[in-house]
Order: C-alpha cells, then sequence, then structure tokens
C-alpha cells in the first residue's frame, strides 16, 4: 500500500504559545537591530560600552573614524551578523509557522551562539557574569538578555508550555 500523502492540514503545524512567539519573533529580533545599529553606525559607543577601561577609554577625544580600520570592519560584519540574526528570527521562524523540527533547528543554532557570545566576555572577568551593579546598557544586552534568550530556548526545547505539541510535528 502506498504512503498516505500529508494533507494540508498536517502541514500547518501547532499553535505556539505566545510567550514563545513574542519573544522569539519581535522582542529579541528588535533588541539585535539595536545591536547592529550601535556596531555599525556607532562603533565609538559600542566599544566604550563594552569595555569601558579599553582603549577608547584611553584615548581621549576619539572620533568614530579614528576607530582603526580593521576594528571598523569587524564591528561592521559584527553589525551584519546582530542583522542576520535578527532576521533568521523574524522571518524564518514566521516562515516555518508552527513547524516545530524548524524552530528546535533554528532554536538549537542559536542556543549555540548564545553560549558562543556569553564565552567573548570572559576577558572582561569572571564577575561581569554576575555583577548587576557593574552593567552598563550594553552589558544589559550581552548578559542577562543573552541569559533570558537562552533560557527561553531551553525550555522551547525542552517543551515547556508546548503540552500536547510536544512532539516532533513537522
Amino acid at each position: 500500500m502506498a504512503p498516505k500523502a500529508k494533507t494540508a492540514a498536517s502541514n500547518v503545524g501547532v499553535r505556539l504559545p505566545f510567550a514563545y512567539r513574542l519573544f522569539f519573533l519581535f522582542i529579541e529580533p528588535v533588541s539585535a537591530l539595536f545591536g547592529a545599529y550601535y556596531a555599525h553606525c556607532r562603533p565609538e559607543t559600542y566599544l566604550n560600552l563594552t569595555d569601558p577601561s579599553g582603549w577608547a577609554a584611553t584615548t581621549p577625544g576619539i572620533r568614530p573614524e579614528g576607530i582603526p580600520r580593521a576594528t571598523g570592519i569587524a564591528l561592521s560584519q559584527l553589525g551584519n551578523l546582530y542583522l542576520f540574526f535578527a532576521l533568521n528570527e523574524a522571518i524564518v521562524l514566521r516562515a516555518a509557522g508552527g513547524s516545530l523540527k524548524i524552530w528546535k533547528a533554528v532554536l538549537t543554532v542559536l542556543l549555540i551562539a548564545d553560549v558562543g557570545h556569553l564565552w567573548t566576555l570572559q576577558p572582561l572577568g569572571w564577575p561581569l557574569y554576575w555583577d548587576v551593579a557593574g552593567w552598563n546598557a550594553i552589558h544589559w544586552g550581552n548578559v542577562p538578555f543573552v541569559y533570558l534568550g537562552a533560557t527561553m530556548r531551553i525550555c522551547f526545547l525542552w517543551g515547556l508550555g508546548l503540552g500536547a505539541n510536544r512532539g516532533t510535528r513537522s
């Protein structure tokens, strides 16, 4: 007997919980756009906030055009990666609809990126990961917001809040 063809209804997927849709389709992509803007358009601010004791703090009056070319290129590339991150979530996850298989694949890759992102901050010292009083605007985006994103991804991947939809329906 020939296998049954998938019906249009079986391709629809599941209705994902509001908290996941809100965070992954709106909040996180918009926050990544802020990162893209600051890395590409405001590199001096981005560098000063990332490491206030770094090179810019020791060079009074430095202007964005005073940033070394390689640093400017690297920051523009970082901005482009933030843009990719935002578009990946906002467009790919929307296109996936309720396909748990695609959502889980995308969120797994982003969870790995979260771990890598947090690891890149290690040169600023281990206290950065928990010293709330020492955080500035960019640290709030780079540490607790990444913790939140990673936690949301782990919850989704574990099936929390998915109820009967925990399966691997595509």
